[in-house]
């Protein structure tokens, strides 16, 4: 981003005052033959110190850019750790108006402990790499040398950019703890950003106006430089002691919870000049996309299905129809290249010709179709599970886009680019909190993309039992929405005897035979899988008693939530329900002895029940489980709750029905 003002008023530049002396260059012989982190001793690796700069400079060919040095210095205790020693970065390229960012890699130093002494090895320039990664992407990495368990490395980057705008994010938390980290920003006061921090960890800042300058080579004469001193925000972020961001189970993207700092751009006021406003509004951001020829053009293209859409909605009545008609015809016609992002690349008359584009594309069509069909349709920008959660208004956080129907005063989403996807049923990766609506006025909303209704599974065995406890019966499950969508995503397209035989082992090891699925390719249907089963291994004789789990091999023997505390919300996705409905038959000779008592669970703010029924009929068992979890994101503030709910679950599920032999 340029910015010209008058030179002669006032060109800018930075104090280079220094935050805190960096300690590096030197480790000690204690400092190498530490075997364990004593704050974390499971830790593979540590950050022992992380600090990065931010400034700017200015000069008059390209206007200011951003500047961010950053420096790690890093100990490695395990084999696992030694992954640090390759770093990578990625950087931005592909700007219309702007030079490619740059990044430049230094002073990477390994330390080791040799017969009692430290030996120093340098980065060399073989041992850093750039590569391309798309169009708008590059990646620079670097693989230190001579690195083992015990090293400490250092390392220095410094990445260039002219986008003011897109100031630079910091990383407070890593996989790993950190000992020490810094954050320094060094802002004229010119620029207004506005600080937006993610996660929940204790900071220690500080900020205060001082004297800056700039020197600048003059635009007149190259061997001559001029001087300017203003004002300028410095700002210093300092936390210690960061304990590492672990993985946990039933996370959507641990990045959202990654504790680091960003800046908002609000404003510029440079000397006799009028304020320009950056702080952007959802509506902004929607005129904005809208003003982008590659996205409102495209979206205004028409002349290039219509007699297709004709032949289609020719005798069709009712516009949920219509809309059932069109999906599928856009659904099968389009197919997807795997590109994301909400900007056309070809053009959707083309795409439309050759049947294939990006997600753009394809969306960008099924709008127009239902637009010309009488449907209102807009489209919805999202930012997908992989790539965060926008934290302020901002055009350039999202990286997909799909469609929304208006029918009977509702809102139906809608996907056309997966082959699997129907009706207010997205892609798995797209359920991320929320997406931005906009329409072509300007105006737009925000639109919750998790779902609300249940998805349910629902399964029917009947099964007898020999007088040796081997189990044999029939098989019949159910899938429905998300179940089916999940199902159809996986298994569909797989080998049928690697199937079977995954079924097979994730089923303890049970026998099947005559399996046939139902609705594989008619999505408006369920899911419905059948077979016929033997098993010799849920059923332990001794003496005269059989003991048997009322769920059979779907019983479930392990807690998913095991640590004492949790950090992070816990994300299902989407509202889930299974059913079991089972019959067991009494062996001839045998008697019941005992049955598990029912139950039924309800957790506060109802997120999940449990009802467990269990009945003798005649010469016959018959078991009627269900489960629900009601919730998609549940604030980790129910994790002890959830945890001794399915603790319960558990516990009740391997209770034992006991038969007698007479």
């Amino acid at each position: 981003m340029k910015i010209r003002f008058f030179i002669a008023l006032l060109i800018l530049n930075f104090l280079n005052t220094k935050a805190q002396s960096l300690k590096l260059g030197k480790v000690s012989i204690a400092e190498l033959e530490e075997k364990v982190f004593a704050a974390d001793t499971t830790a593979a690796a540590v950050i022992l110190y992380n600090k990065a700069r931010t400034f700017f400079s200015y000069d008059i060919k390209n206007g200011f850019s951003i500047n961010t040095e950053t420096t790690f210095r890093i100990k490695i205790y395990k084999k696992e750790g030694l992954e640090w020693a390759n770093y990578k970065l990625p950087y931005r390229i592909g700007y219309e108006k702007l030079n490619d960012d740059s990044v430049e890699f230094s002073d990477g130093v390994t330390y080791n402990l040799e017969n009692g002494n430290v030996v120093v090895t340098k980065l060399k320039n073989e041992g850093i790499f750039k590569t391309s990664v798309n169009k708008y992407w590059k990646e620079a990495a670097i693989a230190m040398p001579n690195v083992k368990v015990g090293s400490i490395i250092e390392f220095k980057y410094i990445v260039k950019s002219e986008d003011i705008v897109e100031f630079p994010e910091f990383n407070f938390q890593y996989e790993i703890p950190v000992n020490y980290s810094e954050c320094v920003t060094e802002i004229p006061r010119f620029f207004v950003y506005k600080a937006v921090t993610k996660g929940n960890v204790k900071t220690e800042a500080e900020s205060k106006i001082v004297d800056g300058s700039l020197t600048y080579a003059s635009k007149y004469e190259q061997t001559r430089t001029e001087s300017v001193t203003f004002s300028q925000l410095n700002s210093r972020y300092i936390v210690k002691n960061i304990k590492a961001l672990k993985e946990e189970p039933f996370v959507d993207n641990i990045q959202n919870y990654r504790f680091s700092i960003q800046h908002e751009l609000e404003k510029t006021q440079f000397y006799q000049e009028p304020v320009v406003d950056y702080s952007k509004t959802w509506e902004g951001v929607a005129k904005t996309i809208y003003g982008d020829k590659y996205f409102g053009d495209e979206l205004r293209e028409s002349g290039y299905f219509e007699q297709d859409l004709q032949k289609m909605i020719n005798n069709v009545g009712s516009q949920n129809e219509r809309m059932e008609v069109i999906f599928k015809f856009v659904q099968n016609k389009m197919n997807w290249n795997n590109k994301r992002g909400y900007l056309t690349d070809k053009g959707v008359k083309k795409a439309y010709q050759e049947g294939t584009g990006n997600i753009a594309e394809i969306n960008f069509i099924l709008i127009s179709m239902l637009n010309a069909a009488g449907i209102k349709a807009n489209l919805v920008l999202i930012s997908t599970i992989d790539n965060g959660i926008p934290q302020f208004p901002s055009r350039t956080i999202f990286n997909y886009v799909i469609a929304a129907a208006e029918l009977d005063g509702k809102q139906i989403v809608l996907d056309a680019t997966n082959k699997n996807t129907t009706l207010n049923i997205l892609p798995l990766y797209t359920l991320n909190w929320i997406g931005r609506l906009i329409r072509q006025d300007g105006t737009s909303q925000e639109i919750n993309l998790l779902p609300k209704f249940l998805s349910k599974k629902g399964i029917f065995l009947t099964t007898s039992i020999d007088e040796k406890g081997i189990l044999s019966g029939q098989f019949r499950e159910q899938k429905t929405d998300y179940e089916a969508l999940k199902f159809r995503e996986k298994y569909t397209d797989v080998n049928k005897e690697n199937y079977l035989e995954k079924v097979e082992n994730d089923l303890t090891g049970i026998q099947i035979s005559d399996y046939n699925i139902e609705n594989s390719k008619n999505l408006s249907k369920p899911i419905i899988e059948n077979f016929t089963f033997t098993t010799n291994n849920q059923c332990e004789i001794i003496g005269d008693k059989m003991y048997i789990n009322p769920l059979l091999f779907f019983t479930q023997a392990k807690n998913p939530f095991v640590e004492e505390k949790r950090e992070l919300p816990i994300y299902f996705g989407y509202p889930r329900q299974e059913r079991y409905n089972i019959t067991i038959q009494i062996p001839e000779g045998y008697v019941v002895e005992s049955i598990p008592s029912p139950v039924k669970l309800v957790t506060g703010q109802d997120v999940g029940t449990f009802a467990f029924n269990i009945q003798q009929m005649e010469s016959n068992i018959q078991i009627v489980v269900e489960q629900s979890i009601n919730g998609n994101l549940i604030s980790a503030e129910f994790y002890d709750i959830l945890k001794e709910f399915f603790q319960k679950t558990i516990d009740k599920q391997n209770e034992k029905i006991v038969l007698k032999k007479i």
